[in-house]
């Protein structure tokens, strides 16, 4: 059953010169927009997740409550929901799909939340992961409509060796002789539990890992069982132009790569005029505190709160950490309060 709408954006135009023909947006939305339409919270979606997956951020008595704020989940162009390789027609299907940004993302999100809701004033933009990119995105490209920010896990731009760790998981994907260039007939399976397995070494940490009592709590007997059950499940049912179209997205992702800021980093972190809680978590090892750090550093109201934590990045995912998952709400509940 589909529980999502689409927002019609007609011929889109890209950062990289190329038209994203009749795109569309898909979205939901939970609560209610008041009268003010000054209640409104945007939460974006994270690489290869759709928006089910980011609703154990919402809920009665949570910091994201329904009954309290009109709560907006833009998918991701190349996330199979919205345009995306797996859904456009010839000639810009599959591998032919063309390299969208994050600035593109937020642009069309943008035009989603002003041209069909009418509203000016956003109290809060918050996100996990590629979510938090985009996060940064909003504050820095819309600084007056913008209020709070709090993108977790996350960062203003891809890091280098961020870039090198998504290299070595695309080539596991690639190497699969059935993933054929992006022409592939069936789904190259072999390939998309490689990229699981890549991933596995680095998105929850060292001290995760040495704790294995944490696997079990999840429900897997072994680390193998763990391996093919938690890391092959969360992608080998995704289809592979997908998971690279955003690859490029996240890879290339860079607030200040724009004509609004020409390259220049600082600039456009010093741009975001939101009150801001940066957090990473302290053994993340895709986006290392450092990375907040230096970026808090160059923001006018930005905070650096770092959850203390082992689970890594998946401190911030999917529901996986209840107790990183309470430090964040009550954070979350704070700078909506402020």
């Amino acid at each position: 059953m589909v529980d999502y709408k689409m927002f019609e954006l007609g011929d889109f135009v890209l950062q990289c010169g190329k038209t994203l023909r009749d795109a569309k947006l898909a979205y939901k939305t939970y609560g209610t927009l008041n009268d003010a339409k000054d209640n409104v919270i945007v939460y974006p979606t994270w690489y290869s997740g759709q928006h089910y997956e980011n609703e154990w951020l919402i809920g009665e008595g949570k910091a994201l409550d329904p009954a309290k704020y009109f709560i907006i989940i833009p998918n991701m162009f190349g996330n199979g929901l919205s345009t995306s390789p797996s859904n456009t027609p010839a000639p810009w299907n599959g591998p032919r799909f063309p390299n969208v940004t994050a600035y593109d993302n937020v642009k069309a999100q943008h035009k989603l939340v002003t041209e069909l809701f009418g509203i000016e004033t956003i109290k809060l933009v918050t996100g996990w992961s590629m979510g938090g990119l985009q996060t940064y995105h909003w504050g820095a490209m819309y600084p007056d409509m913008v209020k709070r920010i709090l993108p977790f896990q996350g960062s203003a731009k891809c890091s280098r060796h961020n870039y090198v760790f998504l290299e070595g998981a695309k080539a596991a994907l690639q190497a699969d002789a059935a993933y054929d260039y992006g022409w592939y007939k069936e789904p190259p399976t072999r390939g998309l539990r490689a990229f699981g397995r890549v991933y596995a070494g680095w998105g929850l940490s060292q001290t995760f890992y040495r704790v294995e009592g944490d696997i079990k709590h999840m429900g897997y007997a072994s680390l193998e069982d763990f391996l093919v059950g938690f890391w092959e499940g969360l992608f080998y049912t995704r289809d592979a132009n997908n998971l690279l179209c955003m690859l490029w997205t996240w890879q290339n992702g860079d607030i200040s790569n724009n004509e609004m800021y020409g390259g220049d980093l600082p600039k456009a972190l010093g741009a975001i005029k939101a009150k801001a809680i940066l957090m990473p978590a302290s053994t993340d090892l895709y986006f290392p505190p450092e990375d907040n750090e230096i970026e808090a550093g160059h923001m006018p109201n930005a905070e650096l709160r770092v959850i203390d934590t082992y689970w890594g990045h998946f401190a911030g995912g999917p529901g996986t950490s209840p107790d990183d998952i309470e430090v964040l709400d009550a954070a979350l509940k704070e700078l909506l309060a402020s």
